[in-house]
């Protein structure tokens, strides 16, 4: 029997080469070629202007596919709990902040300061929707989006009630770009719901087990292209599953000695 089952209501993709899931389904399955040009960050228009302008871009990206699989689910966003994961969080925040901190620390910008927390982007989610509903924010380093996907799994299935899950992260700039491996913008969602419902996209079946020496299921060479540098490319092989319609086993890592197995059916 597997851990975790949940049944996928709504699907949030964003990356430069992957302008939403509309364009990115199709792309993803080879139905339709990638553009030539990265396509410009998005601004949610959920974010009311002043906040837009603040808004950093792992915000700008978080909220742009979250508000995707809402709408894919056809569930108001202020209704459901959450899990945001990101592996590094704002990273170019990060960066000025440990420059200025090191060079003129009384110059540090409390925009800039209350941007850098790692819960910034749950934290604008429930601002611009209105949400009181509980979210986690975690990070998993290379591990985020499958440790992600388990802790909204479970929690769609203990709470009994769909849950919203966003991962996303962006590149690295400055002097943290030499540690962190991230040199491109990924953002996904997906809507879990615990029971099947007419606007079920596909069912999953999440298992663990110990790793011994399982590396991540690959995408195509073309798609993982697409998303080469980014710290979540590893999740990319989901929606590639997801964006086939076909039945697919696939594995994310867990950590060192844990794996997580995923099976996905379309409903």
């Amino acid at each position: 029997m597997p851990v975790q089952q949940a049944y996928i209501e709504g699907i949030g993709l964003w990356a430069p080469r992957l302008a939403g899931w509309d364009a990115a389904r199709a792309i993803l399955r080879g139905a339709a070629p990638a553009p030539c040009t990265p396509a410009p960050r998005p601004s949610p228009s959920l974010l009311a202007a002043t906040e837009r302008r603040r808004a950093p871009d792992t915000v700008c990206v978080a909220l742009e596919v979250a508000a995707s699989a809402c709408a894919g689910a056809a569930l108001e966003p202020r209704t459901l709990p959450s899990v945001f994961a990101s592996t590094y969080g704002e990273l170019p925040v990060t960066d000025y902040m440990c420059a200025t901190l090191a060079a003129t620390p009384a110059l540090l910008s409390p925009t800039k300061f209350h941007n850098s927390v790692h819960n910034a982007a749950a934290g604008y989610w429930a601002i611009a929707t209105g949400c009181l509903e509980p979210y986690t924010a975690l990070a998993a380093h290379e591990d985020t989006f499958g440790a992600g996907l388990l802790t909204a799994a479970a929690h769609a299935s203990t709470e009994d009630r769909p849950v919203l899950y966003v991962a996303y992260d962006i590149e690295a700039r400055g002097a943290v770009a030499t540690m962190a491996v991230a040199h491109s913008v990924l953002g996904a969602a997906l809507v879990l719901a615990p029971h099947a419902t007419p606007r079920s996209v596909a069912r999953l079946s999440l298992d663990t087990a110990p790793a011994r020496g399982d590396r991540a299921t690959l995408p195509r060479p073309e798609n993982a292209a697409l998303v080469a540098g980014s710290a979540l490319a590893e999740s990319i092989v989901l929606f590639e599953a997801l964006a086939d319609g076909t039945a697919r086993a696939i594995v994310q890592s867990l950590g060192p000695r844990l794996r997580l197995d995923i099976r996905i059916e379309p409903s």
